[in-house]
């Protein structure tokens, strides 16, 4: 499997973009809002990106909930994870049922479009982050370990392996990755005990399929932005908390990014840290450069591979079963609540 995720433009895809789907560096694809117009053209694009890429591609978006939701019309509204347990309400199983509900109802709809994986949850802290924001589950470590466990096991359920984002925790800093460099300047006491807890424990519990790096430096643990750093990724990330999953880097073409040299370099440097897969995406210059730089030879590990999405139900079967409208009815009274 190639080592880049990349996007592609519109509705279908065109000649010059089936000429990239065919080049042996591409593992996968990532799909936005600007790819969906309804239900039938969503299917139908899925099954052109398949037919016509070299790799078993991995098919990926970004569907958390809220107001990160890249396909609406036809889909179930997941609400902002952060909705499910108010800062000022007692955490109660009730909100752990409908976590779990969300993560199922939220990956069955992808998956019955054939689309392997939503880069879902959000580990983050709900802390200064307006980025972040409600996105977050909740203020609290233990709170979004207790949500997040359900969320996932919902994903699981339904035949969706998961990616915590954003390791070791982007809720604490102030600057948004997708336009600045932001940069944490907390004690390393304070992000090992608070923010990265979350991800040691769902990893000790076996949850965690995959992680996405923070495009944010740390300077008490290392100069360069986490997903960059061999001291996160391999020394931190894979030794310390000995995560075995996959580690897919958040957009190089982001701001949080670009300091690290030209794309080639991006890659380069992020695969030298340890990730897996490395997405390119909202930068057809940066894509096309992408895959002339490096060789063509240039494989990931091949662990993103088990990411692929199990068995799954067309839409159409879907929702005839009585767990998708269990899920409806849940997802109903919360809406209503």
């Amino acid at each position: 499997m190639g080592p880049i995720m990349l996007d592609v433009e519109g509705y279908e895809i065109s000649a010059e973009e089936k000429d990239i789907l065919d080049h042996p560096l591409v593992g996968g694809i990532i799909l936005f809002s600007r790819n969906y117009h309804d239900q039938k053209q969503l299917k139908e694009l899925v099954v052109e990106l398949r037919k016509h890429a070299r790799n078993d591609v991995l098919i990926a978006v970004d569907h958390e909930g809220g107001r990160v939701q890249r396909f609406r019309d036809g889909f179930s509204s997941i609400p902002a994870m952060g909705s499910i347990c108010e800062p000022d309400q007692k955490l109660s199983e009730s909100m752990l049922m409908q976590a779990k509900s969300f993560g199922w109802l939220m990956a069955a709809e992808l998956l019955a479009f054939d689309i392997d994986i939503s880069f879902a949850p959000v580990l983050d802290m709900h802390g200064i982050s307006d980025v972040i924001g409600n996105r977050s589950f909740h203020q609290k470590p233990q709170h979004i370990v207790s949500l997040a466990s359900a969320f996932i096991n919902g994903m699981h359920s339904a035949g969706m392996k998961c990616t915590g984002k954003h390791f070791p925790g982007h809720g604490n800093v102030k600057e948004d990755s997708h336009v600045a460099m932001p940069v944490d300047k907390r004690a390393s006491e304070d992000i090992f005990q608070l923010d990265m807890t979350i991800f040691d424990t769902l990893n000790q519990q076996g949850l965690l399929d995959a992680v996405m790096p923070a495009h944010v430096i740390y300077p008490a643990v290392d100069s360069l932005p986490a997903g960059f750093s061999p001291v996160w990724v391999d020394q931190i990330l894979r030794k310390r908390l000995g995560f075995k999953g996959v580690v897919f880097t958040d957009d190089l073409s982001m701001q949080g990014a670009v300091q690290l040299g030209s794309i080639v370099e991006r890659i380069q440097a992020a695969l030298g840290a340890g990730c897996d897969m490395t997405l390119v995406c909202n930068s057809p210059k940066d894509a096309a450069k992408a895959l002339d730089g490096l060789p063509t030879d240039y494989q990931s590990t091949g662990r993103a591979t088990s990411m692929r999405k199990g068995s799954f139900f067309n839409f159409e079967q879907l929702q005839k079963t009585e767990k998708y409208q269990k899920a409806l009815r849940t997802l109903g009274e919360f809406s209503e609540a």
